[in-house]
């Protein structure tokens, strides 16, 4: 139903993502907000690798929530703050994603709505 897309044309994408991923017409479709690194209990780890494990599981739990898989997300938007260590936030997707590959972009910003976190992701889902 949601089927990767990446062009021979193309150089192969330059991490585990996809250039493109088709969903069939009449899919329910999910959108998130921007799922910020706050747990449960309303606190934010200081580590990037805290935060990073903090949003993917906050992302499951509106995933599941709505009665989606992570093997439904079909795009991810990622926004981590300058300086922060790149390879923490992609190797903490490709843990989340376990092999699934959706479309995805990281976009590195100056800051977020609140200066304790440093990453913040979207994402949207189809099933």
């Amino acid at each position: 139903m949601n089927t990767p897309v990446n062009p021979t044309e193309l150089a192969p994408p330059a991490a585990s993502y996809s250039h493109g991923v088709v969903s069939t017409a009449g899919s329910r479709l999910l959108h998130t907000s921007g799922v910020v690194p706050v747990a449960p209990d309303g606190s934010v780890p200081d580590d990037l690798a805290d935060q990073a494990a903090t949003v993917w599981a906050n992302i499951a739990a509106i995933l599941a929530s709505g009665g989606f898989a992570i093997d439904d997300i079909v795009s991810i938007c990622t926004y981590v703050v300058t300086g922060e260590d790149l390879a923490v936030v992609m190797g903490a997707r490709d843990a989340a994603m376990a092999g699934h590959r959706p479309a995805s972009t990281l976009v590195v910003v100056p800051t977020l709505a609140r200066p304790q976190w440093k990453l913040e992701i979207a994402v949207v889902a189809a099933s």
